[in-house]
């Protein structure tokens, strides 16, 4: 059975304090509120990883994801932070190839390959990201454009390996724009990406691959979209900075 995952990416946002604050109100809600047998991640900024830790570390629904890794072990790499840095402050999870990477730092389906193979070997989970921007989908591209993504970043991977990676479709048009896809958009491109994976691997193995929708997801469509049968959950940019929307959204399932 596919996990059911709400992952919280809390992006470049929060002071220790109010990360502090959030952490502690999402893990008291989501102890009271969340009966369903989910995962919810936590996915602060670096600064506030060992923190979060400590106010989640008494939950077993609750884990701490990164928002990125660097793809060396160790070395003269300024401002960046390695796998085995992060597997030493309790990170299980680990954010790959977000648009805003893409889009912001240059990071692309070579490099995110890497990466993902990097964090499977650290014993760690990928969420990989993949999606398009609007001028895309209006060309009728977005299903090409995610099949090159997939391909390019995951296909070196084993069976076994691409069975531990969690997918993030992420429509680029949907980011913070208050747009989102509608479920049945969300439907067709993770049903999508299944088949593609499908076809490269097997069914099976693509049957077992959580896919997440990533674009504006909110307590008001948040159980509309996860009904879908090819939707495992959602990787929250905004609403995740609102321990109630949050643990709604976590509610939807």
């Amino acid at each position: 059975m596919r996990r059911k995952i709400a992952a919280g990416n809390w992006k470049m946002n929060l002071d220790l304090e109010g990360g502090k604050q959030l952490a502690s109100e999402v893990v008291n809600m989501v102890t009271d509120e969340v009966s369903k047998d989910i995962d919810v991640i936590l996915i602060p900024p670096f600064t506030h990883l060992t923190t979060v830790k400590s106010l989640i570390s008494g939950s077993s629904k609750v884990k701490l994801g990164a928002q990125n890794c660097h793809e060396e072990a160790s070395g003269a790499y300024t401002g960046e932070i390695s796998l085995e840095m992060l597997k030493s402050v309790g990170v299980e999870y680990v954010v790959i190839g977000h648009s805003e990477r893409r889009e912001y730092f240059g990071e692309d389906n070579a490099l995110l390959a890497v990466k993902t193979k990097k964090v499977l070997d650290a014993g760690l989970t990928p969420i990989f990201c993949c999606g398009e921007k609007l001028e895309v989908r209006e060309a009728g591209k977005h299903l090409e454009l995610n099949k090159e993504q997939v391909e390019e970043a995951l296909f070196g991977l084993s069976k076994e390996e691409i069975s531990k990676v969690v997918i993030a479709y992420e429509p680029v048009w949907a980011i913070g724009t208050g747009v989102t896809a509608s479920s049945d958009q969300a439907q067709e491109m993770h049903q999508y990406i299944r088949g593609v994976i499908a076809e490269k691997y097997d069914q099976e193995t693509a049957d077992g691959i959580s896919i997440l929708y990533g674009g504006s997801v909110k307590p008001g469509n948040a159980a509309e979209i996860f009904a879908k049968p090819d939707v495992d959950g959602g990787l929250v940019g905004g609403a995740s900075l609102k321990s109630r929307d949050f643990t709604d959204i976590a509610k939807g399932f």
